[in-house]
C-alpha cells in the first residue's frame, strides 16, 4: 500500500502506444517522445484520437493493468481489462447486502455523510480564510445548513430519502460555491448551478473532467480489492453504470475536485484561454487546459494526509484504495459499519 502507482494520461491527439519490452513507448508522428517502465504505471487513461496497438492491450490485460479511452471532452467510452479475479466470497457479501434493506441503508447513509461534511470542510475553511465578511457568512450558512443534513441523516428510513438528503445538500454546496472563487475571476469562472451533459460554463467543465479522473481512481480502487463495481448502494443499479465506484467517489469529490478546482483557478493557473465554448452553449477544456489539470491532478495525488482512522499519513492517491479495503471490510462482516473518510 504504500507504492502509489501513477497513470498514464495520454492527452496528444494522433499519438501511437506500444510496447517495447517491459516499457510504454509513446510517439507522435513517428517520433518517440516518452518511454515509461510498465512497473511504475498503474492504469492508462487515453483522450481523443490514440493508437493502441494489440500487444499492449493484451499486457495490460495481463497484468491487471485498467485500459480507459475517453473522448476528446473526457466522456467515457470504454474499459479494457482481463479476467476478473475478485474474491467471489466478498462478492457474494456485497450482493447480499445491496438485497439487505438495513444493510444498503447504512452504507448509502455513510455515503452521503462522508460528503456532507468534506464539503462542510471546504465551505468552512474557505470562510476562515477569506477577507470578505459577506463572503463568510454565506460560507458559515451554508455550512449550517449542511450540518442540518448532517443530522437528519441517521433518521432516514430509506434510501431514497437519504437520496434527497445528498441531492439538496449538493445545492446548497454548490450553491456557495461562487463565494470561494476570487472576486476578480467570478466573472470567467461564473458558477450558477452544476450542469453536466454538455457543462455550460468553465467551472463546470472543469468539475466534469476532474470527476472523470477520480470516478476512474474510484473504479480501479473497488476493482482492486474485488468488489463489483457495478453493484452499489446509494446510486441506483443501472446498465453500464459503476454504482459502486460512484458511491466511493461521494466522500471525495470535495476534497480532491472542488478544492483542486478552486486551486486551480484562484492561483491563476488556468483562464479563459484554457477553455473552448461550443456550438449550443457547451464549454469544454482545450488540449492546453487539460494537461494544466492532469499535472496538477497527479501532483494532487502524492501530498500526503493522515488517515483519521488508521492514524497513518498515507498519499492522497491510495485513499480511494484503502477506503475500499474498509468497504470490504464491513460487507464481510468484520467490522460495525463503514466509515468514511473525513478531512480534519
Amino acid at each position: 500500500m504504500k507504492q502509489l502507482l501513477n497513470t498514464l494520461f495520454v492527452t496528444t491527439p494522433g499519438t501511437y502506444l506500444r510496447i517495447e519490452g517491459d516499457t510504454v513507448c509513446v510517439e507522435v508522428e513517428r517520433e518517440k517522445r516518452l518511454q515509461v517502465p510498465l512497473h511504475h504505471i498503474g492504469s492508462v487513461v487515453v483522450y481523443g484520437d490514440t493508437m493502441v496497438t494489440p500487444s499492449l492491450i493484451h499486457r495490460c490485460a495481463e497484468d491487471g493493468r485498467s485500459l480507459v479511452f475517453l473522448d476528446r471532452n473526457g466522456r467515457f467510452k470504454a474499459r479494457v481489462e482481463g479476467p476478473v479475479s475478485g474474491n467471489v466470497l466478498l462478492r457474494v457479501a456485497q450482493h447480499a447486502a445491496a438485497n439487505d434493506r438495513v444493510r444498503s441503508l447504512d452504507v448509502a447513509r455513510a455515503c452521503v455523510a462522508g460528503k456532507l461534511r468534506n464539503s462542510r470542510y471546504v465551505l468552512l475553511r474557505g470562510a476562515r480564510d477569506t477577507r470578505d465578511e459577506g463572503d463568510a457568512q454565506a460560507l458559515r450558512h451554508a455550512a449550517r445548513l449542511l450540518a442540518s443534513h448532517l443530522r437528519k441523516l441517521p433518521l432516514a428510513t430509506d434510501v431514497d430519502v437519504v437520496r434527497g438528503l445528498e441531492g439538496d445538500g449538493a445545492r446548497v454546496y454548490f450553491g456557495a460555491i461562487p463565494h470561494l472563487v476570487r472576486p476578480d475571476l467570478r466573472t470567467a469562472f461564473s458558477f450558477e448551478r452544476r450542469s453536466r451533459r454538455p457543462p455550460l460554463d468553465r467551472f463546470n467543465a472543469l468539475l466534469s473532467f476532474l470527476y472523470s479522473m477520480l470516478m476512474n481512481d474510484c473504479r480501479s480502487a473497488v476493482e482492486g480489492v474485488g468488489l463489483d463495481p457495478q453493484i452499489g448502494f446509494l446510486h441506483q443499479v443501472r446498465p453500464g453504470r459503476a454504482a459502486l465506484a460512484l458511491d466511493l467517489m461521494e466522500e471525495f469529490r470535495p476534497i480532491v475536485a472542488d478544492r483542486l478546482a478552486l486551486t486551480l483557478i484562484n492561483r491563476g493557473q488556468l483562464d479563459e484561454t484554457d477553455f473552448d465554448e461550443r456550438t449550443g452553449g457547451a464549454v469544454y477544456l482545450n488540449d492546453k487546459g487539460r494537461k494544466t489539470v492532469i499535472v496538477a491532478y497527479q501532483e494532487r495525488k502524492q501530498d500526503e494526509l493522515t488517515h483519521p482512522l488508521l492514524v497513518e499519513v498515507v498519499p492522497v492517491g491510495l485513499l480511494s484504495h484503502l477506503q475500499a479495503r474498509l468497504l470490504a471490510r464491513t460487507l464481510r462482516g468484520e467490522v460495525e459499519g463503514y466509515l468514511p473518510f473525513l478531512m480534519r
